[in-house]
């Protein structure tokens, strides 16, 4: 008999949900049952590539690589990336469906929540279980009429609900006595334990609240997860670069890379690589201040290039090229590549109204944001050194001058002999649509040579360093929860 699905629900955001799920899709699969995850709706700027050259939650491609299966855009449907304060590009399986407000999105809940459980059906007939995670909280009663990622589509995938609730916050007696105090019956029913997360101290000193907690609710505390500091598994939201410009924890003899904080950025974790080299500080920054401590400085891809490109030429444009001139070194990935050349022009308002916007004007490209928008896994090589990343972004950029940077060698494994990125003429400026650019050890090696900077590098990619980090994941997970229920 098929055992049931599985739904981590959260108290709130950034509760835990994400990684939750991924530990039991290790967990699952090393037990011979064929698992996938699964997301109706995901809210990110941190998305990835399929094997198809499809775009999709970066979490889901994380739960999926935990499970030991390749993404696929079924186990994310519907990804949500905002475009400002009350816009987001909408990609249904895989593809751009249009730049909605969230009014008019929720006009439209019900057809998105049909297409999200036509992709529960497909996924359900290729696994043994499915590991569904929920949104934000589940118990948000103003929006339950139109909720689409928590209790119904649980309810849909006939899914027992686990609910996490993260203890460091504060508060964790009343985040799941009154989460479920919120619930109608029929939704407080489906849940069947709680998983507290993020705990700190002496775990035997959380026994009475465990009681409390069962006594309080009727259902079963299934594992208290210790904070963890011993493996990194990447996260969905940018949660982790809030704290800019913490200046004040540089050493001053170790050299650092300033990562420029857009207000709508996106693909952060293209530096998670960068972050590990040992030797070397990775510093997040909203403002000019201090650019002569850092070796280097790089403007991330952007959700909204035009509307960021205003802010960092207003903000950045004059100390970057005073940090060029006093020798250090711009690398600009994605959008920030686009941000480095001599405007991007809108045409069709991809991204807002249509237009024109002057831009730093430090490498000579120019930029054209058109559809439809390119999405592939890509194979690249630098002088002689080969990595591995992926492309994601609107439009096409044009050298007038300069020198392209990398060769692509094949997007979504068809061969290619496209040049991609350019340098300038001293080598100062680079940029390059690769998102990954750094997780090649060999890469990451070339550029903090290319900076004049002699660290040493990872031996391992990124690829088998997550593979590590998920095994750890695993070994956490299981050493303080009680699994039978999934059994």
């Amino acid at each position: 008999m098929r055992k049931k699905n599985i739904a981590i629900l959260g108290t709130g955001s950034d509760v835990g949900k994400s990684i939750v799920a991924a530990a039991l899709c290790r967990s699952l699969a090393d037990r011979g049952i064929k698992t996938a995850p699964f997301k109706s709706q995901n809210m990110s700027n941190n998305s990835g590539i399929t094997p198809e050259g499809l775009e999709m939650g970066r979490a889901q491609i994380v739960q999926a690589e935990a499970a030991r299966i390749a993404p696929h855009v079924d186990m994310n449907p519907i990804l949500l990336k905002p475009t400002g304060e009350k816009q987001s590009q909408v990609i249904l399986l895989g593809k751009v469906h249009g730049n909605l407000s969230a009014v008019d999105y929720h006009r439209q809940k019900d057809f998105y929540f049909k297409k999200a459980c036509q992709a529960f059906d497909r996924l359900e007939q290729t696994c043994d279980r499915i590991v569904l995670e929920g949104a934000g909280s589940c118990a948000e009663v103003n929006l339950m009429p139109g909720d689409i990622v928590n209790f119904p589509m649980a309810e849909y995938a006939k899914a027992d609900v686990v609910l996490v609730a993260d203890i460091h916050r504060g508060g964790v007696f009343a985040q799941i006595v009154g989460t479920l105090s919120c619930l109608p019956q029929k939704y407080r029913d489906m849940v069947k334990g709680f998983i507290i997360n993020r705990f700190r101290g002496d775990i035997t000193l959380f026994k009475d609240g465990v009681e409390w907690i069962q006594k309080q609710t009727g259902k079963k505390v299934l594992g208290v997860l210790p904070w963890y500091s011993h493996f990194r598994i990447d996260a969905e939201d940018s949660v982790e670069i809030e704290n800019c410009r913490n200046f004040k924890a540089l050493e001053p003899d170790i050299p650092a890379i300033a990562v420029i904080r857009l207000p709508h950025i996106a693909n952060f974790t293209d530096f998670h690589a960068l972050a590990k080299t040992k030797g070397l500080q990775v510093v997040y920054i909203d403002r000019p201040d201090h650019l002569e401590k850092f070796k280097a400085v790089i403007i991330p891809g952007s959700k909204n290039t035009r509307a960021d490109l205003e802010w960092l030429v207003r903000e950045f444009k004059t100390p970057l090229e005073n940090h060029v001139r006093s020798g250090g070194y711009i690398l600009g990935i994605c959008g920030g590549y686009q941000m480095l050349g001599e405007f991007v022009d809108d045409p069709e308002g991809l991204e807002g109204s249509p237009g024109k916007t002057r831009a730093l004007n430090l490498l000579p490209v120019e930029t054209v944001l058109k559809a439809p928008k390119t999405t592939t896994l890509s194979d690249f090589e630098w002088e002689g050194e080969k990595g591995k990343g992926y492309e994601i972004h609107m439009g096409s950029t044009t050298l007038k001058s300069g020198t392209p940077l990398v060769r692509i060698l094949a997007r979504n494994a068809i061969p290619s002999g496209d040049m991609d990125g350019c340098m300038d003429k001293n080598e100062k400026i680079a940029g390059t649509y690769i998102h990954g650019f750094f997780d090649s050890p060999r890469i990451l090696s070339k550029w903090l040579s290319r900076i004049g900077l002699n660290l040493p590098c990872p031996e391992e990619d990124m690829a088998g360093l997550k593979e590590k980090n998920y095994g750890l994941l695993k070994e956490h997970f299981e050493a303080n929860v009680d699994l039978a229920p999934f059994l």
